[in-house]
């Protein structure tokens, strides 16, 4: 923000330069290829190692609110993740807002991955063995992607869906995980919904106002109650302080001004009974020291209402964005995030 007072740089230039980072050097294990379904920039990532059987194909949305994040960025994550699971990892290149508007990046990964399921022996993968997997806004996405494909007849369900911390829903910024870690970098929670706001291109000003969900109408509040109801968050999770806030004065205008927030491919957590019962087996990776703690928890207990199986893992030492720095070498490796990393191999070669 500094600098782009400043005007020597852009905020999100300034973040998609510090996230691209330093690539790797070249790897003798894996095949990569940079490839493009349709107009979508893809990196594919093979083990060389031969196989006798057809491997699990994994597509992969990178983090960043839509804004910045890259293939080049999480080349380590994704490297990392083929090798470990011995899986092809597909990183897919959505274009990025503000130069392409929401919900562009949404429509990428949902292209690339009804082409890639098309195409899946063509590098070896059972079509039916084929999961979405993203981190962050990169998880919002592979849980809509996973929503919009229960409808597709012609082609395999998916086998199952990864989300990494992910942002779930637009409704309420008043659940525990909001209030105890709204100063907790990186995720700041009005640094949350400043970002949302950013991403859907619409004006800042309206941000106090979203954070009292004064976009929310009472028949919709009504109805996100049931799903979004602290009640559902084991009381392990809720500060002794803690208490539901109300404060939703409800402005027509901003409704209308901020109605895309509520769309489910936006807050996957306000889909329809009828489309969480029918979602592939699930992992969701929480953190203690998130804002978005909470949306997990929440989708957890919607998914299992529904009989659909969820492994979680919960990393009580973590932030949001560890699994990112995780393969950046040791000095922005921890501990608790190698045992995320872990779990994360394991329901890959479980799948």
């Amino acid at each position: 923000k500094f600098l782009e007072k400043l005007g020597i740089s852009s905020e999100v230039h300034f973040l998609r330069t510090v996230m691209d980072g330093i690539p790797p050097l070249k790897d003798n294990h894996l095949l990569i290829k940079d490839l493009r379904f349709d107009k979508i920039e893809v990196r594919i990532y093979q083990p060389k190692t031969p196989t006798t059987v057809r491997r699990r194909g994994v597509l992969y949305f990178h983090g960043g609110v839509g804004q910045f994040g890259s293939i080049r960025a999480y080349e380590r994550t994704c490297r990392y993740f083929t090798k470990k699971s011995n899986s092809v990892f597909v990183s897919v290149g959505y274009r990025l807002a503000p130069e392409y508007p929401f919900p562009t990046q949404f429509e990428d990964c949902l292209a690339a991955t009804v082409h890639f399921m098309r195409i899946a022996e063509d590098y070896g993968v059972d079509p039916a063995r084929v999961i979405t997997c993203g981190d962050s806004s990169g998880g919002t996405i592979a849980a809509a992607v996973a929503q919009a494909m229960t409808n597709r007849k012609d082609l395999p369900k998916l086998r199952a869906q990864i989300l990494i911390y992910p942002f779930l829903q637009a409704v309420s910024f008043n659940l525990p995980s909001y209030e105890q870690n709204r100063g907790v970098p990186v995720l700041l929670k009005k640094r949350t919904v400043a970002l949302g706001l950013k991403y859907l291109n619409k004006d800042q000003s309206v941000l106090d106002e979203v954070l009292k969900s004064a976009h929310i109408p009472r028949d919709l509040e009504l109805k996100y109650k049931e799903w979004l109801n602290p009640d559902n968050i084991p009381e392990d999770f809720k500060p002794k302080d803690y208490q539901q806030r109300k404060e939703n004065q409800f402005s027509e205008d901003l409704y209308r001004l901020a109605k895309p927030m509520l769309e489910p491919f936006f807050s996957p957590l306000l889909a329809e009974d009828t489309v969480i019962a029918q979602l592939p087996e699930t992992f969701i990776l929480s953190c203690e020291f998130d804002v978005l703690r909470d949306d997990a928890l929440l989708y957890k207990k919607r998914l299992e209402d529904h009989g659909i199986k969820v492994t979680w893992c919960h990393l009580e030492q973590g932030f949001h964005g560890i699994i990112f720095l995780a393969n950046y070498g040791r000095i922005t490796s921890f501990k608790t995030a190698n045992k995320g990393l872990q779990m994360i191999v394991e329901f890959l070669k479980s799948i």
